[in-house]
């Protein structure tokens, strides 16, 4: 097959019009059509359906289409990497982490990156969704899971357990829980156990229910989940990674907490050498490695 005639026919099949594939092509309707057309004579076979509204893959082009997007994948993979400078930090980097981490955590910290690469540019993808990396839907991943596919680059950051907190005013107003019991006197704030979540969280929150709590709110992510304890409506489960940036929590009964679970770092194994990558893994590491040390300190002072 023409290459030049596949480059052709994944604008038009992306596009769904042939006017609108050759504006992005630069090429008049009439010599897309004529590719198209050729394409479509070589391969013995109709890739679209044609009607008022615009153009349908057939089952056929479907099939081209699938595999002309993993071409382009691929070759964008490689711009990349010809693109990245053996000194500079530079362009798009393309994020991807849960909308918890991604909005309590990594979120709050980019200024440091941002201070030191001005030239680079996130494009954070908050998605409870797996994206897939070799596919490159995006370009590098946090996850809270080890990634499962072989073809990626994995780096352990650190392990999180979620825990209960409240503010301090609502612990001066309805006070402090002493014991799991006790909990049935307060609200639980937490993820709904059918939400896309860890399962380490959504055992500790069926566990915590079989403590006859009778008032909950269930919120689908964690950054809702915060916003509901920082407005004293109750007790909420949450990720231990809070605690650096909201010191007026407090930790409700310090001996109820999650299973761990381990946090990684993923990327493609075509992207080894990208500078932009290995700027990202550093920062990350390094904010990894001061939020450890606040940990460790916030830890010590409960003890």
């Amino acid at each position: 097959m023409d290459w030049d005639k596949l480059r052709i026919f994944h604008a038009v099949a992306s596009a769904g019009s042939l006017t609108h594939a050759g504006d992005s092509l630069h090429l008049s309707q009439s010599a897309v059509s004529r590719q198209i057309r050729a394409l479509e004579e070589s391969l013995n076979t109709t890739l679209f359906h044609r009607h008022a509204r615009g153009l349908i893959l057939t089952e056929q082009g479907e099939l081209l289409y699938e595999a002309t997007r993993g071409m382009s994948k691929r070759l964008e993979a490689a711009s990349a990497r010809i693109r990245d400078s053996e000194e500079e930090v530079f362009g798009e980097l393309r994020v991807t982490t849960a909308h918890g981490f991604g909005c309590l955590w990594l979120a709050p910290r980019l200024a440091k990156l941002y201070s030191k690469y001005p030239d680079l540019n996130i494009d954070l993808m908050l998605e409870e969704r797996v994206l897939d990396l070799p596919m490159r839907e995006a370009d590098v991943a946090i996850r809270m899971k080890e990634p499962s596919q072989a073809d990626l680059i994995r780096k352990r950051l650190m392990t999180v357990r979620m825990r209960l907190y409240a503010s301090r005013d609502y612990i001066e107003q309805f006070g402090m829980p002493q014991t799991a019991d006790e909990m049935r006197d307060h609200r639980l704030i937490c993820q709904g156990t059918s939400s896309t979540q860890v399962s380490a969280g959504a055992s500790m929150v069926q566990w915590l229910i079989g403590h006859d709590i009778t008032s909950r709110l269930n919120v689908n992510n964690y950054f809702g989940v915060l916003q509901c304890v920082k407005n004293n409506l109750g007790i909420g489960v949450l990720p231990d990674y809070i605690v650096a940036s909201e010191p007026y929590l407090v930790r409700v009964l310090p001996e109820v907490e999650s299973a761990e679970v381990p946090v990684f770092l993923a990327y493609p194994e075509e992207l080894r050498q990208s500078k932009r990558i290995a700027a990202f893994r550093d920062f990350v590491v390094e904010e990894i490695q001061a939020h450890r040390r606040i940990l460790e300190a916030s830890q010590s002072e409960e003890g």
